[in-house]
């Protein structure tokens, strides 16, 4: 999907880790059938009707989501992401996190805390704004809605010192 510029409340950046390529075939009976198409063209209607840039990166491996976060540095104003099985063990991901002070929100679809005992913890979460999961596609949604108040509450502030 393209990348909205033009946008004046802010830059999102919303990154998906290993597997989500898969998602409306991948284990339904956990992921749902939505795909990670249908995700992001939901997030960018939203983002659209709410004035905010937004840009889609997935990919299975480690170093490119790595290289996409430092990239985002001083480009964007949120991430968005769901760092799939990297969550449980990537120390390079929450690093890069940790690294470009950008604030993140951490989604899964499922919720991590009912599942298997190595999927409750998140090495991501320490160094993220938020964690939210369990809402399936809603997740995103929920982090998306999250970002927006935060870029339209600074807006007002600046206006008001202006």
């Amino acid at each position: 999907m393209a990348v909205h510029h033009l946008k004046t409340l802010g830059h999102v950046l919303v990154l998906n880790g290993p597997n989500l390529n898969l998602l409306g075939t991948r284990e339904p009976e956990i992921y749902g059938h939505t795909t990670l198409a249908d995700i992001n063209t939901w997030l960018e209607k939203r983002a659209d009707e709410a004035d905010v840039a937004i840009e889609f990166y997935q990919s299975n491996h480690e170093g490119a989501l790595v290289d996409k976060i430092q990239a985002a540095r001083g480009n964007v104003d949120y991430i968005i992401f769901n760092a799939g099985a990297y969550t449980h063990y990537s120390i390079a991901l929450r690093d890069a996190i940790a690294g470009v002070e950008i604030p993140t929100i951490e989604v899964h679809l499922s919720n991590i805390h009912k599942r298997e005992e190595f999927r409750h913890t998140s090495v991501l979460a320490p160094v993220c704004l938020g964690q939210i999961s369990g809402l399936g596609a809603f997740s995103y949604m929920a982090a998306l809605e999250a970002v927006i108040d935060r870029l339209t509450k600074a807006a007002e502030a600046a206006a008001t010192q202006a």
